[in-house]
């Protein structure tokens, strides 16, 4: 077998690497070794968070229609039924925008769901 060589494919993976692990502290973005290991463990996170922020937001939404109907004298799980029945298709996170920005269209949507029930 002849010697194989890897300077510039070892380098240009090491560098990659770095560079990926710039803004961390200390070590962490300057020996190799331990910066492969926090980069990975940094994609890692990425990976799940990216999963988790959706689910975050629908929590965040749900809460906000909640609050806006509760102060309509309904709850989430019965605003929701009840739109459902009368078949307005509209989804959480504009629900949620609705109640915030807007309370009047909310509203006439509470009493709409309500009317068709």
């Amino acid at each position: 077998m002849t010697r194989v060589k890897r300077g510039n494919v070892a380098r240009k993976r090491r560098k990659k690497i770095l560079k990926l692990a710039k803004g961390f502290r200390g070590s962490h973005s300057k020996l190799f070794r331990i910066a492969n290991q926090q980069v990975m463990k940094a994609l890692r996170n990425a990976y799940r968070d990216r999963r988790k922020r959706k689910r975050d937001f629908r929590r965040l939404w749900i809460a906000r229609i909640n609050a806006a109907a509760r102060m309509q004298g309904s709850t989430y799980s019965q605003l929701m039924g009840m739109i459902k029945k009368a078949n307005i298709e509209i989804n959480r996170k504009m629900l949620a925008q609705l109640a915030i920005a807007d309370p009047d269209t909310f509203n006439q949507i509470v009493e709409a769901a309500k009317s068709a029930s």
